[in-house]
Parts: structure tokens; sequence; C-alpha cells
């Protein structure tokens, strides 16, 4: 595949050829869970609540492997900037390490404390929450292929091909197309293993992207094909990958943990509130699959500009594609307020919890310029391998949520929850976007 060249090319240009794969694989991604829900969705509001409290915990094993994976995307692209290909080699080699050791940690713990950490948000019942415990072991217990397919993209990524990682990830999302009717509801030979059925799904998809990398990977001469694992570098290196990423890892870990506080919350109302949330999630992710696309597009574009001290390519850049994401989240708020039923019953049609779904598509709506605004910012602090600000807003307003709910529950009940996320979004949107500003300037105006 033809790359990129983010460092001489023109900036619309470039910045579209590449972001469109990322994009596009960012909403594959999100699309694997979401067709989970649209197969999932058949099997009852139980099945869905299941999936949904299960889901958090793989939500937060993305946390976790964003430490390494945005941590040698940055140092990768800063070596290439600067023409270093030993030094890049050896940082995706680092991140690759590191990945690897994550993802045999956290499967341990996930599945050795899956009944502890499902009791925790008090579903009342059992299908459900047996429904979930197989769904978590299943997921979180095989989570190896997920994280290194998000190592191989970002480095992928980082190198300003982003088409490799979409073709991968174009053949995972068909093969879990094919699988996930078939292992849900037993056709053929094959049983109906109902909410297994589609971890199953997932992960086998999963890895058959990462059959698909390697595959890839060994036909062609590519940066990647030089790693090394079985050597251990020095101390330095693992140590400037985790202090770029581990900033960003710890905010969507915390924000997914808070997710799983809010999510006791919501349980409060019902296996039918949880559902909803579940279901207006999936429906949302449309709009920060496309955020998280936006920020892994800009991260890479300014990595090497910074890294080859073009500056006004990174500001040109930077405004470039915040307009393209301003645009993206106008048209995303305008279909969740305007079509908000029939979006929702693509995945349930449950009179009982419709209402409650719909509620949470418009209250959320508003929220989602600022949102996709705040995701985008947050690459382009990474780029310039600062990290620390767009995390360090994303956990103040996350956190805040949990007292926005305690007051607005007291006077709107189940929507006091869905306001107390829609604002906390609106205002990590203004804040990050302001301080990038600010930052910017003192950082980009003199010459490295």
């Amino acid at each position: 595949m033809k790359k990129t060249d983010l460092l001489n090319d023109k900036i619309l240009p470039s910045l579209t050829k590449l972001t469109i794969p990322i994009v596009l694989t960012a909403m594959m991604q999100m699309a694997y869970n979401m067709i989970d829900m649209l197969w999932i969705g058949k099997l009852g509001a139980n099945s869905v609540a299941s999936v949904g409290v299960a889901g958090m915990f793989t939500w937060l094993s993305n946390g976790l492997v964003m430490m390494p994976r945005i941590g040698g995307q940055v140092k990768t692209g800063h070596s290439l900037g600067k023409k270093d290909m030993k030094q890049a080699i050896i940082y995706e080699s680092s991140s690759f390490q590191i990945a690897i050791t994550f993802a045999f940690i956290f499967s341990f713990f996930m599945v050795i404390f899956t009944p502890i950490l499902i009791g925790f948000f008090d579903l009342s019942n059992s299908y459900t929450i047996q429904s979930a415990i197989y769904y978590m072991r299943v997921c979180c217990g095989l989570c190896l292929f997920s994280f290194l397919n998000q190592i191989i993209t970002g480095i992928f990524h980082a190198t300003g091909d982003s088409q490799t990682p979409f073709i991968a990830n174009g053949m995972g999302l068909l093969i879990n197309l094919i699988l996930d009717p078939v292992l849900i509801f037993g056709i053929g030979f094959f049983p109906k293993l109902n909410v297994v059925g589609a971890a199953l799904a997932t992960v086998l998809a999963q890895f058959f992207v990462t059959i698909i990398f390697i595959v890839i990977i060994l036909k062609k001469d590519n940066i990647i094909r030089k790693i090394k694992l079985n050597k251990i570098y020095d101390y330095s290196y693992y140590k400037n990958i985790l202090k770029i990423g581990f900033p960003m890892a710890l905010q969507n870990m915390l924000f997914s943990m808070c997710s799983m506080v809010i999510a006791r919350f919501v349980a409060g109302y019902g296996d039918g509130a949880v559902a909803a949330q579940k279901i207006g999630t999936q429906v949302e992710s449309i709009s920060w699959g496309m955020g998280d696309g936006f920020q892994a597009a800009i991260n890479s574009f300014i990595a090497q500009n910074y890294g080859a001290k073009q500056i006004d390519r990174v500001k040109k850049g930077y405004r470039t594609m915040m307009t393209i994401a301003i645009i993206w989240g106008i048209i995303c708020m305008f279909i969740l307020l305007v079509l908000p039923a029939p979006i929702f019953k693509l995945f349930l049609n449950d009179n009982t919890v419709l209402p409650i779904g719909v509620s949470y598509l418009m209250i959320i709506g508003y929220s989602q310029i600022f949102m996709i605004c705040e995701i985008t910012t947050a690459g382009a602090f990474s780029g310039l391998g600062n990290s620390f600000p767009p995390s360090f807003v994303s956990i103040v307003f996350t956190l805040a949520r949990i007292p926005f709910i305690l007051i607005l529950t007291r006077f709107m009940g189940l929507n006091g929850i869905w306001w107390s996320i829609s604002f906390s979004s609106i205002l990590k949107g203004i804040v990050s976007v302001t301080w990038f500003e600010i930052y910017k300037k003192k950082r980009l105006s003199y010459k490295l």
C-alpha cells in the first residue's frame, strides 16, 4: 500500500487520504460491538443488559492497551520525522512487548475475578448475571488479539499507512458479520450459544485480523517486520512510551470505571434502563468512533511534522482537522435530535425501553460537537508529546459526573444521569480546545 507523505504533501489532501481509512477502521472496530448488539437485541432486553455491563470491562482493556499504543505511535512518529529508523524500530518493538505483558496480566485477573466484578452492578435478573459472566470471560480472557491488532494499527498509522489496517480490520468485520448469527442462534450443525456466541464471534474475528496482519507484514518490506520481541531494550525507551501513553490510558480506564459506577446508578432503575443505555452508547459510538479516527490521524500528522520541525504544517494541520471534526459533530447532533426513535428501534423494539432510549439519545445529542472536538484535540496534544492536559481535563470532568448525578437525579430521575453525561462532555470540549490554543501559542511560538 502506498503511504501518505505527511511531511511534504499538501495538508488537506494528505490529511484526507490518511484520515478516511483511519476513520473507517475506527468505525469498523465500533461495528464489532454494534453488530453484536443488533443480533443480541433479538434475544431480549436481559441479554442486551448482560453484554452492556460485561462490555465495560472490554472497554477497560482498550484503555489499558492505549498506553503502549499511543506512546509507541507518537515516539515512532517522532523518530520517523527525524529519519532515525533504528530508534523507530526500537520504539515499536518496545510497545509490542508492553502490550503483550499487559494482555496476559489483564486476562488473568478478569477471568479469576469475573463473578465479583459483575456482582458490582447489582443486577436483578439471574440470566443477565450469568450471561454477563460468560461474555466477559470470553472477551477479556482472549484480549491478546485485540491488543496486538491495536498496536499494529498504531504503528502503521505512524508510518503514514492507514490503508493496510483498514483492509485487515475490514476483513475481520466481514468474518464477524458471518459468525454472529451462526454462533448466537445456531445455524446448521452449530449449537445455539446466545450471548456466548456473540463473544466468540468477536474474539475469532480479532484472531483472524491478527493472522491477516502477520501475512501482510511478511509479504512486504516494512518497519514492523523488523521488530525484535526477544530483546530487552534500554529502560528509557519503555519509560518514554509509558510517559506519553499513561495519561491517556489512565483517562480512558478511569472513564471506564466511572461508567461502571454510573451503570450502577442506572441499574437502580431496572435492567431495561441498563439495556437502553447500552444501546444508546452503541449508537453514540458512531460519533466518538469518528472522533477516535480524527484523533489518530492528527496524532500521526503532528508527530511526524513536529519531529521534522515543520511548525507551520503542525498549526495548519490542526485547524484543518478541527474544521472536519466540527462539521461531523453538527451532523451527529442533528441525527440524534431528529431521529432518536427510528435509530433505537433498529437495535431493540421494546415499548417499555424505547422511551428511555429516546431520552438518552436526545440528551446526549447536544454534546456531540464538543465531544468530538475534545477527542480530536487530545490527538493533537499527544502528537506534540504532551498527553497530560487532555487527560487531566477528561479525568476531572468525567469524575464530576458522579456529583452531577447525585444532584440532578433528585429533580429529573433517570434523565438526570443522561444530562450529567452530556453536560460534562460539553465542558470537556470547551476546556480542552481552549487549553490547546493557549498551549500551542507557547509551544510552537519558537523555532525548535
